[in-house]
């Protein structure tokens, strides 16, 4: 018997509002598809905190026993600025404003896209496809909504008709939006625009004089719509229904509303069984955003070479962080939050590192089996990793007991407590087992917060030479003071 057959999940599906039990589609096999990045710059943390949800999940569903095939996408054409049917492709005017191809735009951040997921211990997906690669099949998905009367062509561009939809479906089910609601909130079309209506979306956009990105089409030369891609790219891998959608909860409206009409209006199916959406990273609880300046990449925070945080972070510690909160909770970034998770991480890898060490007695002084389903009942209630975090603690505190001889356990509970706590720790959470050694992090604080209090000293004693000397010469190999009010702090640039 596969352990799947063990446990019974319940995922918090979008769609319906509800958890839910999961039953996959076929027994055994579980098919899933995240929406991957947009190749057009640096990937962003919030992303990566999406992404990072998903990898455990499968880890979680592989753990189980399932045959996973996980679909995630690079977006490397046809996603307009503002997520609209107007302006420039983000890939194209990155390319026109550095002076480069489009395609070495997407092949520089392509590679940033692995490196900083590899550097955060990330499992490939099954199959990751480019929107490039499949114009041919989203042509034939264009006819296809075109032939079941649910598209039109305007000057050798198609647009999904909404209105015309919407009679014999429910347009904006997953985001709880009544098609009502949005044409009384959307402004008239000014006259320049093809569309019949302003809710109606690009399936084929005809590429104008200097659009780089550009295929034949039976419309026009052209490029495929940003929300097509998804929908032809499922399809072919996962079938015209599968299980599971995942993504960023800014993409519920329009993208992934929007999958949800083409495949009704080609197919006559809805495509997925569970939708699932990640939340959103808040960085000092305020929306990241690059016009604001409150944002940081993930190199800025792996380096400490921000004006956010007081020092680096190791991955898993990032990682731990992120996984105290739910995927479905809007989390926010500090440098208290992650100095507290820092903290947090260490102590379990201590307790973990020392099972070994631990000596068997005749009895246990803790129902190791009610452990043990205890950490599985969180993952199966939606993937609570704050919960089985929790649970994590308590194993630790457990093995501390027991090296200190105020608990014992018996030989037969300790192999299952190091196999349990070993398999949620680094197999499902995707955590590594660094210690404070190996991250250098307690010999770098130890040594510069000796250097800050020598410095204090000197400016106590006002000689600000010295005090000046030693600020100066630690910038000078990459360690940045900063006075506050609370003291001095450090980052390593």
């Amino acid at each position: 018997m596969q352990l799947y057959q063990q446990q019974q999940i319940k995922i918090h599906n979008s769609l319906t509002g509800k958890k839910e039990i999961f039953k996959p589609i076929n027994e055994g096999h579980i098919g899933m598809y995240v929406c991957g990045p947009t190749v057009y710059s640096n990937v962003h943390l919030g992303n990566v905190r999406t992404f990072m949800s998903f990898d455990m999940i499968f880890r979680y569903l592989k753990h189980l026993g399932y045959k996973v095939r996980y679909v995630r996408n690079i977006t490397d054409a046809g996603h307009l600025e503002n997520d609209a049917d107007t302006g420039e492709d983000k890939i194209t005017k990155k390319a026109r404003l550095e002076q480069i191809e489009p395609m070495e735009v997407v092949q520089r951040y392509t590679v940033d896209f692995h490196n900083i997921l590899n550097t955060f211990n990330f499992l490939p997906p099954s199959i990751e496809p480019t929107a490039t690669g499949h114009i041919i099949e989203q042509i034939e998905l264009i006819k296809t909504i075109i032939d079941n009367g649910f598209a039109y062509e305007v000057n050798g561009s198609v647009y999904f008709d909404v209105h015309k939809f919407n009679k014999s479906h429910e347009y904006g089910k997953l985001s709880k939006r009544k098609l009502d609601d949005l044409i009384h909130n959307t402004r008239a079309l000014d006259g320049q625009s093809d569309k019949k209506n302003p809710q109606d979306f690009a399936l084929w956009k005809k590429a104008e004089p200097q659009h780089i990105m550009r295929w034949p089409s039976p419309w026009s030369d052209g490029f495929p719509g940003w929300h097509l891609e998804c929908t032809a790219m499922s399809t072919k891998y996962l079938g015209e229904q599968f299980d599971i959608h995942g993504g960023g909860m800014d993409l519920k409206f329009p993208h992934h509303e929007c999958e949800i009409a083409q495949n009704e209006a080609a197919i006559g199916k809805s495509p997925v069984n569970y939708w699932m959406h990640a939340n959103m990273l808040e960085l000092n609880g305020q929306r990241m955003s690059k016009t604001t300046g409150n944002t940081v990449n993930p190199d800025e925070l792996l380096s400490g070479n921000n004006k956010f945080f007081s020092k680096a972070y190791a991955p898993s510690v990032i990682r731990f962080f992120i996984a105290q909160s739910s995927y479905r909770s809007v989390l926010d970034l500090t440098d208290e939050g992650l100095l507290a998770s820092e903290k947090g991480f260490f102590r379990l890898m201590d307790a973990i590192n020392l099972l070994e060490t631990l000596k068997a007695s005749d009895k246990s002084t803790i129902d190791i089996q009610a452990w043990k389903k205890a950490c599985y009942d969180a993952m199966n209630d939606d993937f609570n990793s704050p919960i089985l975090i929790a649970h994590l603690f308590d194993a630790a505190k457990y093995i501390n007991q027991v090296k200190e001889g105020q608990a014992s356990v018996t030989s037969e509970d300790l192999k299952v407590l190091a196999e349990t706590i070993n398999t949620f720790t680094f197999d499902i959470l995707g955590l590594e087992n660094v210690t404070k050694k190996e991250s250098g992090t307690d010999k770098l604080s130890g040594a510069v917060d000796l250097l800050i209090k020598l410095r204090q000293e000197a400016r106590a004693n006002k000689d600000f030479a010295l005090s000046d000397k030693i600020r100066d010469e630690l910038a000078e190999v990459g360690i940045q003071l900063k006075d506050g009010k609370e003291g001095t702090t450090f980052s390593v640039n």
